[in-house]
């Protein structure tokens, strides 16, 4: 199984049907939002920097790596904040890095502007790559064509994305498309195999009901994500039907005393063509908030599919730096 896996991760990317959710994956979103919706920046009205290492499927060989660097502030003029995020996500012998800038506009809105709608642009870069000699095929006299396993593909694909994000103290609803433009990733357009980046959709809303003052709070929150939206628009008919999964995040967590942050989250996947659903994962997670403004977290995924056999689950380590940035000083974290 572990040698197995290297060559499925190619096919999610050159199969005949076999399609799957391209951007990386993460349980806790919520530290992770820039990297998602670029209308994100400066929601926090303070400098705001964030690490996050995920290993999914850890101890199978292949299986997906991804680190992010997110950073965002609020300008002096209080309805503009921008941001930079940066990430490399690995999986199997492919490899993604890319890097964005974020813009975001912060309109004021409902009773003594408690509420702000967030229009949010971004810029960047990924570069795509892929060493198939790395490949190692369970079945040593398989035939292989030896010109596909010396590829080593690289591009360098510019995009930009959009999102708009609506927030309270006490709620938040976004939608985002962070990589607007889809590349067809073949050498040739007649081919056989089929590659392509697909644009990917990301809806998330949450909220934050006091239990007991701001002693303890409720934080219910979800993110679904989509990958080919309006993909049945396309001139192209083999990229006309995705088989990727819409992924859907339910995480119920509780705040104590704006320091201590613990909770537990289910994924689960739809299939839109053939109408069946399927679970993912359990997966709980904590975080804590220093009284210096650093915050740290865990996340496990406990797997409800046949690769918990093979695989020990999935974990994320997640580190953050608040800053206030009218006082210079350290603040306790906002709700969202």
């Amino acid at each position: 199984m572990r040698k197995i896996f290297t060559l499925l991760c190619i096919v999610c990317f050159f199969g005949h049907t076999a399609f799957s959710q391209q951007d990386p994956m993460f349980t806790k979103y919520m530290f992770n939002s820039l990297h998602y919706n670029p209308a994100y920046a400066g929601a926090k009205d303070h400098l705001a920097i964030g690490l996050l290492y995920r290993n999914q499927w850890w101890g199978i060989d292949g299986a997906p790596v991804t680190q992010t660097f997110t950073i965002h502030t609020p300008l002096k003029n209080k309805r503009v904040g921008v941001g930079f995020s940066a990430y490399n996500d690995v999986i199997g012998p492919s490899q993604q890095m890319g890097a964005n800038f974020s813009y975001a506009y912060r309109i004021p809105m409902g009773n003594g502007g408690r509420g702000k709608l967030a229009i949010g642009l971004q810029g960047g870069v990924t570069n795509w790559r892929a060493d198939f000699s790395k490949i190692t095929l369970a079945n040593q006299n398989a035939t292989v064509d030896e010109a596909f396993l010396e590829q080593q593909p690289s591009y360098w694909l510019p995009n930009f994305g959009a999102g708009i994000y609506y927030y309270t103290r006490n709620f938040y609803i976004g939608f985002s498309s962070p990589h607007l433009i889809e590349y067809d990733l073949r050498e040739e357009a007649t081919t056989d195999i089929w590659a392509r980046q697909y644009r990917h959709y990301f809806g998330s809303i949450g909220a934050a009901i006091p239990i007991k003052g701001d002693m303890i709070i409720f934080k219910p929150s979800m993110l679904i994500k989509n990958v080919g939206l309006l993909s049945k628009f396309s001139k192209d008919e083999a990229f006309q039907e995705i088989g990727a999964p819409t992924e859907i995040d339910i995480d119920l967590s509780f705040l104590f005393y704006e320091a201590l942050w613990i909770g537990a989250s289910f994924r689960t996947a739809i299939e839109a063509f053939n109408d069946t659903s399927s679970f993912d994962s359990i997966d709980l997670w904590a975080a804590y908030y220093l009284q210096n403004g650093l915050r740290i977290g865990a996340a496990y995924d406990y797997s409800l599919t046949k690769l918990q056999g093979p695989a020990q689950g999935s974990f994320e380590i997640m580190l953050g730096y608040e800053f206030n940035y009218k006082t210079k000083q350290i603040v306790t974290p906002r709700y969202f």
